[in-house]
């Protein structure tokens, strides 16, 4: 079955969050966990990012991108929506299940780099074959007003996703074990994850729903504190995260001081810990998605935030 996307007002998005919770708790218990609900929770924190980039970019580039929306046919992609933002950014994750025709996409979608080693932002990415290199070629494309509708489409929808992906430490850090994937873990009361799935799942779901709101307009200063740098910037932050954060947060020790078990568990105090970690890379993806594509469908370059009063 193909992906649908679900919109929701503001009282249905706190039905949204208790019922996904509830969900997933009731698939842990009854052993049926991580790869049933793998796809639901990346939708989620997806969106969020989405959400956060729609909340701060200029009007000329909604209207910009409510352009390129209206042509979406154009991708003929039936079982993955592309008519909103939202919809963009999971419709990378959606159309790859169609590997004969989007199974080339797959490596685009990380860069990992060992965690105990120097960290090397241009290895692991053959002909611009991962998460960094593709943010840039994207961001090219759709800035690119000469090219055909549907190709700044397709690279409007791959932006806006990369960008949430390149955020999530286990995207680029890695130990031996496929970001991650490799670990088992449990989280809390949940058992039979792994630590990549629990990063990229309820852990940046309990991150999202926490107070402040995280979708809302920022100010300057905020922005020019956390939208800046580049795709390579943003995977080196990542990687310092997974090995400074992420495999001491589950395994109390660095990774690179002695071998890691091949399982563990995250207690409520290590979810605690994490959260916030978790909660500013959403963040920094909306906004820095924001600045994006304020960039690509402005007149005239735009000043980097980090300059900015």
């Amino acid at each position: 079955m193909g992906h649908r996307t679900i919109r929701f007002g503001a009282g249905a998005g706190m039905m949204r969050t208790g019922l996904m919770r509830a969900f997933a708790l009731c698939l842990a218990l009854l052993g049926l966990a991580a790869p049933q609900m793998a796809a639901a929770w990346g939708f989620y924190a997806h969106t969020v990012t989405a959400d956060v980039a729609q909340a701060n970019i200029a009007p000329e580039t909604q209207r910009g991108i409510a352009r390129l929306l209206a042509r979406s046919e154009l991708m003929a992609t039936p079982d993955c929506d592309l008519d909103t933002l939202q919809d963009a950014a999971v419709w990378p994750d959606c159309v790859r299940r169609d590997s004969s025709r989007w199974g080339y996409t797959a490596a685009w979608h990380y860069r990992t780099a060992p965690v105990c080693e120097a960290f090397n932002p241009r290895a692991n990415c053959s002909g611009g074959a991962c998460v960094t290199g593709q943010i840039e070629r994207s961001h090219r494309l759709l800035a690119d007003e000469s090219l055909p509708a549907h190709i700044r489409l397709e690279a409007l929808a791959f932006l806006v996703h990369f960008v949430g992906d390149v955020h999530m430490p286990l995207h680029s850090g890695d130990h031996e074990d496929r970001g991650g994937n490799d670990r088992d873990a449990d989280y809390g009361i949940v058992p039979d994850l792994n630590l990549h799935w629990i990063w990229d799942g309820p852990l940046a779901e309990r991150a999202i729903t926490g107070e402040p709101p995280v979708v809302r307009r920022y100010s300057a200063a905020e922005r020019a504190e956390l939208a800046g740098g580049t795709p390579d910037d943003w995977g080196r932050e990542s990687w310092q995260t997974a090995r400074d954060i992420v495999y001491p947060n589950a395994f109390d020790v660095s990774p690179c001081d002695e071998e890691l078990p091949d399982s563990t568990a995250l207690t409520q105090e290590d979810i605690v810990a994490a959260v916030p970690v978790a909660r500013q890379r959403v963040v920094q993806a909306g906004l820095r998605m924001a600045r994006l594509l304020d960039e690509a469908f402005a007149p005239g370059p735009l000043p980097d935030p980090e300059r900015q009063p």
